[in-house]
């Protein structure tokens, strides 16, 4: 058993009253989130000085008393106040070298609003929020776990209108009986991923296949006269193609993670620098669109939850060129070549196939620390401890 914190996200149909409301309070959050995005970055290059939250907490509530920003007030304090809590922690993400600078949010991009225990009631599965008289209608996809008390209720709207809820909770997740398959998994384009065992899982290709209808609804929203009503139902289509490519995605992404998560107790993956990878103009969009950043991510947090291991090896081991059968390093080996012959042992490969069992093999190899020949502290694992690989001796 493991005691995690966990988010449960449902979908909500809010009242018009209700939607009033939330549209005021992702506009205060906005608004305090872009404001004092403005005072830091300014203050930083201009004034050479900084400012934390404190400092922001404070000149917000000088900016409330203030007759030109009178309506801050009429929509819940802790939310605003939030948006400053997460602005301060997108610095320090930044900082670390783990995001980007802050960016402005805007108007038609996701808003979310953040309320904290104390800003809601939640008894016996109905959601109250602060400044609202009736509770929000969700539907509950999945019980919450038994006696399990939010700490903190998110409600978010997306381009294509859709409203959800996220209560994240305090839950003890009971680690997966444990089982001795271990097994390589490696990414591709023409196959999404080709496991060791010889499972080789297709690509989906969801934004390939709605393409066409994608490309059809931006030129009508391009032609949509700015500002009118047809240009903002044009807009709305759009989101909702783009929302049905990211939901089959997610989807597919889940499930498949879930699986090899359940079956097997340590899980082999290559790192792969997704971020300069989509730099070829040639591949970018199958790139993106194949979803590896995601699929890595959820096999992480999922191992942590139940007791599993993931080993990620170095991007730069030869796991495509090298021989399983006799360690032969292959040279000339180009993206087209899906089939190749060993000229020491004349054993003949398939590409993915061959580069799986060299991943399980390596990513063994340094989950038991026998010393595989690769780059010293470039493979981690995720079981905890991280271990370093080691050379091995002469």
């Amino acid at each position: 058993m493991s005691t995690q914190k966990r988010a449960y996200k449902y979908r909500c149909y809010p009242t018009d009253e209700q939607k009033q409301m939330l549209a005021r309070t992702f506009g205060c959050v906005r608004f305090t989130y872009n404001w004092a995005l403005r005072l830091k970055t300014d203050a930083f290059y201009k004034e050479q000085t900084r400012l934390y939250y404190k400092d922001l907490s404070s000149r917000l509530t000088d900016l409330k008393k203030q007759d030109e920003y009178a309506w801050l007030n009429d929509v819940s304090s802790v939310p605003v106040q939030q948006a400053l809590r997460h602005l301060d922690k997108a610095f320090i993400t930044f900082f670390e070298g783990r995001g980007k600078y802050p960016r402005f949010k805007k108007k038609r991009s996701k808003q979310s609003a953040t309320y904290t225990s104390n800003a809601f009631t939640f008894r016996h599965g109905v959601l109250t929020l602060a400044k609202m008289q009736e509770p929000l209608a969700l539907v509950w996809s999945r019980p919450l776990p038994e006696g399990a008390v939010p700490s903190s209720v998110i409600v978010s709207k997306d381009a294509a209108d859709r409203y959800f809820v996220s209560l994240l909770v305090e839950e003890d997740i009971a680690h997966g009986p444990p089982c001795e398959t271990t097994i390589g998994a490696d990414l591709g384009l023409k196959s999404f991923v080709a496991l060791s065992d010889g499972e080789i899982v297709g690509n989906p290709r969801f934004f390939q296949k709605d393409e066409k209808k994608l490309a059809k609804a931006q030129r009508r929203h391009a032609k949509k006269h700015k500002g009118s009503k047809n240009r903002e139902k044009a807009r709305h289509t759009v989101a909702r193609i783009h929302a049905r490519i990211a939901d089959r995605r997610s989807d597919f992404l889940h499930k498949l993670s879930t699986r090899l998560i359940r079956e097997n107790q340590t899980i082999c993956v290559e790192s792969l620098a997704v971020k300069n990878m989509v730099k070829n103009r040639s591949l970018s969009k199958a790139i993106s669109d194949v979803g590896w950043s995601q699929f890595v991510t959820l096999l992480e947090y999922k191992a942590d939850w139940y007791g599993r291991n993931l080993v990620n090896i170095d991007k730069w081991y030869p796991s495509s060129k090298r021989c399983f059968d006799c360690g032969h390093i292959f040279e000339s080996l180009t993206l087209d070549v899906r089939h190749w012959t060993c000229p020491e042992c004349g054993v003949h490969h398939d590409r993915d196939l061959n580069a799986a069992k060299n991943i399980r093999s390596v990513g063994l190899t340094v989950l038991n620390a026998c010393g595989e020949a690769v780059r010293p502290g470039a493979v981690k694992t995720t079981s905890g401890k991280t271990q370093r690989s080691r050379k091995p001796k002469k």
